[in-house]
């Protein structure tokens, strides 16, 4: 477990532990940077970001990333980027945490505010076993703050949830979530 902080969240359904070291308004833009413990097993699905390039780099322990095509083993010390619109993820496939640095460049508050509320609503009990958010208007919301794209069949219900993100904002659900949950 890392040491705590106020800027330290965590999602009791992945065990993963993030620290937000610098935001986008700190940094004037620049980037996002938050340090990542990543428990074994743990990881996410492919995706893509729109707008910012995500950094990674191995601080304790060895990560599994992929960058579009490429699979990489990174040990401490170790980098690797997904540029903007490139698929990639990461993965845990070691019997103990890891902890890295993401760097989002350039930074992005609303990444910021889709991870917040996505570790509050695991914490409150309102995601699946995968930590995805039971209520399908908030899975809209935090993939329209973070720019997330995702791959595979699912993919297909990109334009249903802009539909339904675009419902969850004439219904304040999107200023229900940051009150709720987005502390920083």
């Amino acid at each position: 477990m890392p040491t705590t902080t106020a800027r330290t969240i965590y999602n009791p359904v992945q065990r993963d532990w993030a620290t937000f070291i610098e935001t986008s308004e700190e940094s004037g833009g620049t980037r996002t940077l938050i340090e990542v413990e990543v428990a074994p097993g743990g990881g996410n699905e492919p995706h893509r970001h729109l707008t910012y390039a995500e950094r990674f780099e191995v601080r304790e322990g060895m990560l599994m990333v992929r960058v579009g095509d490429e699979s990489h083993g990174l040990a401490p010390g170790e980098s690797a980027t997904a540029e903007a619109g490139v698929l990639h993820c990461f993965r845990n496939t070691t019997e103990a945490p890891v902890r890295f640095l993401v760097e989002l460049r350039p930074g992005h508050r609303g990444f910021e505010r889709a991870l917040q509320a996505g570790y509050g609503l695991a914490e409150d009990g309102r995601v699946t076993a995968a930590s995805i958010p039971r209520n399908p208007l908030h899975v809209a919301v935090l993939m329209e703050w973070s720019e997330m794209r995702v791959t595979g069949p699912i993919r297909l219900a990109v334009p249903l949830l802009k539909l339904l993100a675009r419902v969850a904002r004439g219904r304040g659900i999107d200023r229900e979530l940051e009150a709720k949950y987005v502390r920083f």
